[in-house]
């Protein structure tokens, strides 16, 4: 392992991964049917905030941390055949994409209501004078960095910051990436802990790992409509042309499409088309985690979201969870994101993948 602190106004690391190859059996198996692993490499550039995972040289996703997101994200997220899945808005926007919910960037992770700052809907589009019902996630270290033969690993520190500085939670997060063939795993290790107070965290909808994805994505939509935050505020969702719109969600337990929002399962998968390229985005729960199995917070429009937090909205009153750390107190949170590119995953892969997972 190697451990990388910060360097000055411009550092910029490179960290190549070994090329591994996975096991194919006996001897005589014929190589069109091996199943060669993926070299990965991770880039650090403090300089612009960022630090990138390429998967065969190419551009898998980025760990991005300016301060004009109010949260480090993962972004974009690409297949294995090049394509974006995640929405350009804000960050670099596509012709024919929506331009609704700017704090929706890429792969996040937070919360609706933390000691009733909402963390969840900030970003730049919020006006100076409602700033103050905001909180903010910020980058503060790169703690760890590690290349091995079955992917690259990546440590970083963030706090939960209140409008007058006060931090209310220390986060620490391990990144983990992997890839063979047409699956790019990444599994997302949180752990939060109460910093100088006791934090709650009250029953909210918006929450908690979440993607915005690319507008082939979504679900055909046949008509606008308006979503409320958690603060009251209303955004229109238009209608747009739906050519090449191919997005379905499929739950663990069977359900589809819009169904999905409101119900719990161990998995969901939202699979489509993209210029030729089947693709899927997977986000796969962890048994250990609060409030498992998670509510879906899954929309058509793009945003699709594993919320263990907020169940009094999904489950329409029937459930609450309010859940709180006293001082110093920590909780750890845990995910993984599968992109499959290929032929569709089925459930029997789906449910394999979960099961790999939930043993770690």
């Amino acid at each position: 392992m190697s451990t990388q602190s910060k360097t000055g106004l411009w550092a910029y690391l490179i960290i190549i991964a070994t090329s591994f190859s996975a096991c194919t059996g006996g001897n005589g198996a014929n190589p069109e049917d091996s199943m060669e692993a993926d070299s990965v490499t991770l880039v650090r550039n403090d300089a612009e905030k960022k630090v990138e995972v390429l998967v065969n040289g190419e551009l898998f996703t980025a760990y991005l941390y300016p301060e004009t997101i109010a949260k480090p994200v993962l972004y974009p997220i690409k297949s294995a055949g090049g394509h974006d899945l995640t929405r350009g808005f804000p960050l670099a926007p596509r012709p024919g994409e929506r331009v609704d919910h700017p704090h929706h960037v890429g792969l996040w992770f937070n919360y609706g209501d933390v000691n009733g700052l909402d963390f969840w809907n900030n970003s730049d589009a919020i006006p100076e004078d409602k700033k103050s019902g905001y909180g903010t996630i910020v980058h503060t270290e790169i703690l760890n960095t590690h290349v091995g033969a079955d992917g690259a690993e990546l440590e970083v520190a963030m706090d939960w910051v209140a409008p007058d500085g006060r931090i209310l939670l220390k986060e620490n997060t391990v990144f983990i990436f992997s890839s063979e063939g047409g699956k790019r795993v990444i599994d997302r290790i949180t752990t939060l802990t109460a910093h100088g107070q006791a934090v709650s965290f009250k029953d909210n909808k918006e929450g908690m790992l979440g993607i915005r994805v690319a507008r082939e994505l979504e679900h055909p939509s046949d008509k606008p409509e308006i979503f409320t935050d958690a603060s009251g505020i209303a955004t229109a969702v238009p209608t747009l042309n739906n050519e090449g719109v191919t997005g379905m969600y499929r739950s663990s337990e069977g359900i589809e499409g819009d169904d999905v929002w409101g119900t719990r399962g161990k998995w969901v998968n939202l699979s489509g088309e993209i210029q030729g390229e089947k693709v899927g985005i997977a986000i796969l729960d962890h048994p250990q985690n609060p409030g498992y199995p998670t509510y879906w917070h899954a929309r058509g429009y793009g945003l699709f979201a594993a919320n263990t937090l907020g169940q009094k909205a999904m489950s329409e009153g029937k459930e609450e969870l309010n859940f709180k750390l006293a001082d110093g107190e920590s909780v750890t949170f845990r995910y993984r994101v599968v992109v499959y590119s290929g032929d569709a995953a089925t459930d029997e892969v789906l449910n394999e993948d979960f099961k790999g997972f939930s043993e770690r």
